[in-house]
């Protein structure tokens, strides 16, 4: 399943990087893709454990960037 979030609070490009590269080693995501310019950030992962994703999800992002907000999660 692909789903698509607004992010906002992303310094540069180098940390949207650094945080697609993070949220890409969580078990269940096929793949991710964040674009800095856009402020925009495209999921793929398992439809049938998308509750614990999402968990992982936020976690990963609170980790590798606290000041970053997710809209849509």
């Amino acid at each position: 399943m692909k789903n698509k979030f607004k992010i906002k609070g992303l310094d540069c490009a180098n940390c949207a990087a650094e945080l697609e590269r993070a949220i890409k080693k969580i078990n269940g995501i096929e793949n991710a893709n964040i674009n800095f310019l856009t402020q925009k950030m495209e999921i793929e992962y398992d439809q049938t454990r998308e509750e614990e994703i999402i968990q992982n999800l936020k976690k990963v992002i609170k980790k590798e960037e606290p000041d970053v907000i997710v809209e849509g999660i």
